[in-house]
């Protein structure tokens, strides 16, 4: 009985000890650096975190999601360094609760929003107050676009269709995807004829083609600030967010379909 209790305990420290050096590489060095970023950044930022010039800052690991997602993640203290969200909602919502470096918020980049079909469609439409987004989604289509709610690209295009007069009548066929990225895919994969994501996705996704971009005005103007988050600032993130805004990462956001932020 009492040998059964200490091998017991012997395994039971065997297994606590086995735990703490699989937590050991956890802790993070000095030169690596954790960038929440919005869905839509992925191709972009992963081609620049690749590049030579973020690689000689140190080890970048980059977590994609919707922006409402990662805000929240960092609310209740994820461990990371800099946050790109796709609206000022979110950043707002953060800064408001002191969890950015305040000095360091600045708009990295602009976007437009379009309206996008698979590759061989035929779809034609030409945006405008009361077109018939309706009729154009068939008989069972439905729209996909970000969750209209909370996701930054959903709330542009339910803003949008809403200004344009058309909103209640594609309201109940929405599939509201967790990210923009997702709303892509549903299109990509023919699983809905017609989407409403950024340029940028369209540009990066061979299998759908844009119908038509959403004019500026109905919608607020897309921004993508970013900063870095209070308790994780340090030398390295400083350099990766100062790298994001020079012109050799600024050439490759514009390849993969982003505009310069708009001007305030």
């Amino acid at each position: 009985m009492h040998i059964a209790k200490s091998f017991r305990r012997f395994t039971g420290a065997l297994r606590l000890a086995a735990l703490a050096l699989c937590l050991l590489p956890l802790a993070a060095r000095a030169d690596e650096v954790l960038v929440f970023a919005a869905a839509s950044l992925k191709p972009a930022l992963d081609e620049i975190a690749a590049s030579a010039d973020v690689a000689s800052i140190g080890e970048v690991k980059v977590s994609y999601a919707a922006s409402s997602q990662l805000a929240r993640q960092i609310e209740a203290g994820a461990p990371a360094a800099i946050f790109v969200s796709a609206d000022q909602d979110w950043m707002d919502y953060l800064a408001e609760r002191k969890r950015i470096v305040a000095d360091s918020r600045g708009d990295l980049l602009g976007n437009a929003l379009v309206l996008v079909a698979p590759k061989d469609s035929t779809a034609a439409l030409e945006i405008a107050p009361g077109f018939d987004l309706a009729d154009a989604l068939g008989a069972d289509g439905r729209l996909a676009l970000g969750e209209p709610n909370s996701v930054p690209a959903g709330k542009y295009a339910k803003a949008a269709l809403t200004k344009l007069g058309v909103w209640d009548a594609v309201s109940a066929r929405i599939v509201a995807a967790d990210n923009v990225r997702a709303a892509l895919n549903f299109v990509a994969r023919r699983e809905a004829p017609l989407g409403v994501v950024y340029r940028s996705d369209a540009t990066s996704e061979p299998a759908v083609r844009v119908v038509a971009t959403f004019p500026d005005d109905t919608h607020a103007p897309i921004v993508y600030p970013a900063a870095l988050i209070a308790g994780h600032d340090s030398a390295a993130a400083r350099k990766l967010l100062e790298a994001l805004r020079a012109p050799p990462q600024q050439a490759i956001f514009r390849r993969h379909g982003f505009d310069a932020p708009p001007k305030r």
